[in-house]
């Protein structure tokens, strides 16, 4: 279970006082905000194994968020025992999506690729979600060729966003670092070229920045089709990645959620803090104090969480 020490404590303490201090103009704030979109957490700050996703549900469904992100890997480990439902329901957390990394590059994998995505889709359909993160393969981006890449990235987009479609649920393309969709430059030729009546787009406004975009700029090109954000911070440190808790780093979260309101598209604003993974070292705070910052930064914006 995720544990805090003595000044930790403290100071997440202190702050959720004052959280409870301000409780009773939370409806009121939320109603002047103009605030429309809920606000949900992504599971990987708890780790990637099947194993996290309990704590991960219970720290989440503490806070008050208003619905949360699995794996698609992790749904299928979960289904032996039962399913993740069950941890989900006892927590009164939805389950809004999952990521699912799959291989965009390599023709021959496609067929097989879109089977285990759809056998996914199934999956996050059966608990409730709605969308299907489509996580980008690795590639070795020194010597990587985009233009080489491209006609097999977009069939393979469109063929999965086909396949999520006909099982009930939204796919969104989640650009990523180290990945075959990385750069500024990358992200745009693909969305451009992507079928979006199936394929949405779905960007990580923390990779964004921290791949050398603007994420601001992005946003705002692709409003009419962000149907999913990752919503997390960058700050080049040496903690999570090079990210932060929000608002601690360079990504004008403000201005991002204010377009993210402005888009109309049924879409939940996912919060996320990567872990240290694969380096072992120790986090300098617990997910469960990283998402009370967050959430903390994010009703200040105006946003409301469940009580």
């Amino acid at each position: 279970m995720p544990t805090m020490n003595r000044r930790e404590f403290s100071r997440v303490m202190a702050a959720g006082l004052g959280a409870a201090a301000a409780s009773s103009a939370i409806p009121s704030l939320f109603a002047q905000s103009g605030r429309r979109l809920k606000v949900g957490h992504t599971g990987i700050t708890w780790g990637f194994q099947p194993d996290d996703a309990a704590n991960a549900i219970k720290d989440v469904g503490s806070l008050g968020f208003w619905g949360y992100e699995s794996f698609g890997n992790v749904l299928e480990a979960w289904e032996p025992k039962g399913g993740l439902g069950a941890v989900l329901q006892s927590n009164k957390l939805p389950l809004r999506s999952a990521y699912c990394p799959v291989n965009l590059t390599d023709a021959a994998k496609r067929k097989d690729e879109v089977t285990k995505l759809t056998g996914w889709a199934r999956l996050i359909k059966k608990y409730g979600g709605a969308v299907a993160v489509i996580g980008p393969n690795q590639v070795p981006r020194a010597t990587y060729d985009y233009a080489a890449n491209k006609a097999n990235i977009v069939a393979a987009l469109n063929d999965m966003g086909k396949a999520c479609q006909d099982a009930g649920i939204v796919a969104v393309l989640h650009q990523h670092t180290g990945t075959c969709v990385e750069s500024r430059d990358e992200t745009y030729a693909t969305v451009e070229a992507m079928d979006t009546r199936v394929m949405k787009f779905g960007p990580d406004v923390g990779q964004l920045q921290k791949g050398g975009s603007d994420p601001v700029k992005v946003a705002s090109d692709f409003k009419s089709i962000i149907h999913h954000v990752h919503l997390k911070d960058y700050n080049g440190g040496p903690d999570w990645l090079g990210y932060c808790p929000l608002g601690q780093g360079k990504v004008n979260v403000s201005a991002l959620v204010d377009i993210f309101e402005k888009t109309g598209n049924d879409m939940m604003i996912m919060v996320e803090l990567d872990p240290n993974l694969p380096d072992p070292k120790p986090l300098p705070m617990t997910p469960l104090a990283s998402s009370t910052i967050a959430k903390e930064y994010l009703h200040k914006l105006g946003y409301a969480f469940r009580t």
